[in-house]
């Protein structure tokens, strides 16, 4: 839910301030190892995942100290201490295996596991985990790899976490690749890529007292048909968030084939023999009035009353066939009179039921609390009688049906790029760990993905959605079920200013919400303030009041004509890559 008290419906907007920002330059002792798209990689989710990647890490548990990957397989640190005396960026790890040898290799990724541990992907698709000691007291010692294993296909790492239970360490790891479907047919709709997420958990196998050995233990796979804006693992390993335009579903554990609800499977075959029930469209479709509500579930044909399986509470429902997952599962949106409702079959194809509403008059908006895709609403014909009656009064043949107001219509050729919205809406959902079924499904809309952030490491990355021209940051709260997402941040007006920048690649924004930043593929870099005092007396000629707050945009320039790899800031500063230098700009004192 939306903190109104976070929103400033007053801010007017950014004040271009001429005042220079410092900016001190690092030259690089060899390239970054940068890796460009293939012509196979041709699709928009290859860019998305691999074009736009963050070649940049910064350390959530060490602030100000930053690592990348170069050329030479070395992951290098520069840590500030002083802006002025910047040194070289120090080795603190090289890779022993050689990633360029293999062709579809992809970029190196870094996860930072936890203030002692941190995940690596040499690109080629073998996983390190790292011991690195407290990264805060001595950032310059070398990591030592306790485990190395190749994983399969090539991967970069999404998110990675550590955590102990009943005396045994395990690390917690999210890898993402991008496949060829063997399922799709060339001639078919689509890219011919599928996306995968593998969930790999490696644990201490070591007895007490022995050297530490360490093993996958468990490996779970999601599949779906679109690179993730947001994804990360629970603390303790208890769940996953997936934010994504299509959604995920686990197919493996350890290899094994999940059965798959009935939503998921592309046929169903008849327990009474013969015939499919294909579900590419709709399995139920459901009508109500102000009393009660219809359902008429599809079943294969042929089916009879012995091979039905209908569950009914007050609160929730379950209909299926002997044999098979249930056709619709879940909690009702509201209660019911189990006892005033029934089932009937129809045309030995279909299952109709009748649910009595135990409260007359409130339209459900959904059958199941959440929804579960696999339905679809059917409106009466008087329903939608009074539906068109009640819009008629908002729409004209006239362009302009009150001219005496005064207000010319709103004309959509007018309308700039960054008023748009995204077609396409995502999803939010929440997988258990346990159960690896969704617990928590949000529709996000319209309100468009910015950016990931980490802003405490002993909780789950943050992530920033576009609300209305506002951005607006959200925290996780897994142990919140009645409010897994808590809205932290505002930045005014960052939704509508950012969809301006034609060229931006990256944004973000520092843990203590201070300013966001925007970078462009090349050399340019937005600051954007919150409003702040100002320290002589300005008033609003137009509103004739004085104003107390400014809120002040700022512009840098890099000197370097190569495309920016990577962005992070800080309180006190912003740091951004390009393939020879490191640019440390100080936004704050």
């Amino acid at each position: 839910m939306v903190n109104r008290q976070l929103l400033d419906p007053s801010f007017e907007s950014y004040r271009l301030s001429l005042e220079p920002i410092p900016i001190y330059n690092v030259e690089l002792d060899a390239a970054v190892a940068e890796v460009k798209l293939k012509d196979s990689q041709y699709t928009l989710d290859h860019v998305r995942a691999f074009g736009m990647y963050n070649y940049l890490h910064i350390d959530p548990w060490y602030e100000d100290s930053v690592f990348f990957v170069d050329c030479k397989g070395r992951v290098l640190n520069l840590t500030v201490t002083l802006d002025t005396a910047l040194g070289k960026p120090i080795e603190v790890f090289h890779m022993p295996s050689d990633p360029t040898v293999c062709e579809e290799r992809l970029c190196a990724s870094l996860s930072f596991t936890s203030a002692t541990w941190a995940s690596l992907s040499d690109g080629a698709g073998r996983l390190y985990l790292l011991r690195t000691s407290m990264r805060r007291e001595n950032c310059s010692l070398k990591w030592e790899p306790l485990f190395s294993e190749e994983m399969g296909e090539p991967f970069t790492i999404l998110h990675s976490i550590s955590h102990v239970q009943a005396g045994v360490h395990s690390m917690e790891v999210l890898l993402l690749r991008i496949q060829k479907d063997p399922s799709s047919d060339s001639d078919a709709k689509g890219s011919g890529y599928s996306v995968s997420l593998e969930w790999i958990t490696v644990s201490n196998t070591a007895e007490q007292g022995q050297e530490k050995k360490y093993k996958v233990r468990k490996r779970k796979m999601l599949r779906g048909k679109s690179v993730p804006h947001y994804a990360a693992l629970e603390p303790q390993g208890k769940g996953l968030m997936v934010a994504s335009e299509k959604p995920f579903v686990f197919t493996h554990v350890d290899g094994a084939l999940l059965e798959q609800p009935a939503a998921h499977a592309m046929e169903v075959e008849s327990s009474a023999g013969g015939s499919m029930l294909q579900v590419t469209d709709p399995i139920y479709f459901w009508q109500q009035t102000i009393e009660d509500i219809t359902v008429s579930v599809r079943m294969p044909e042929g089916i009879t009353k012995d091979d039905v399986l209908f569950k009914l509470s007050m609160e929730n429902v379950s209909v299926g066939v002997q044999g098979f997952a249930p056709l619709l599962e879940g909690q009702l949106h509201a209660p019911v009179d189990p006892e005033a409702s029934a089932w009937i079959i129809k045309d030995e194809k279909s299952l109709e039921v009748t649910l009595q509403k135990r409260s007359e008059g409130p339209m459900w908006p959904e059958l199941l609390t959440g929804g579960d895709g696999r339905g679809e609403f059917l409106m009466s014909e008087e329903q939608t009688a009074l539906l068109h009656e009640r819009l008629t009064c908002l729409t004209t043949e006239d362009m302009n049906a009150n001219p005496d107001m005064g207000k010319p219509p709103c004309n959509a050729q007018e309308l700039e790029d960054c008023d748009g919205f995204p077609e396409d809406s995502s999803n939010l959902t929440r997988f258990d760990g346990e159960s690896l079924k969704p617990t928590h499904v949000v529709n996000l809309g319209s309100h468009q993905y910015l950016f990931t952030v980490d802003l405490n490491p002993s909780e789950m990355p943050s992530f920033c959605l576009r609300h209305d021209v506002d951005a607006l940051l959200w925290q996780p709260r897994p142990d919140q079920p009645s409010n897994m997402w808590e809205h932290i941040a505002t930045f005014n007006a960052l939704g509508y200013v950012q969809a301006s920048k034609r060229d931006k690649k990256f944004a973000t924004c520092p843990p203590n919400f201070s300013y966001a930043a925007l970078g462009e593929c090349l050399r340019r870099v937005f600051i954007y303030r919150q409003p702040s005092p100002v320290d002589t007396v300005l008033f609003n000629r137009m509103q004739g009041r004085q104003v107390g707050q400014v809120a002040k945009q700022q512009v840098a320039s890099l000197e370097s004509n190569n495309i920016v790899l990577g962005f992070r800031a800080t309180n006190e500063r912003l740091f951004v890559l390009t393939s020879n230098n490191l640019f440390v700009l100080k936004i704050n004192n």
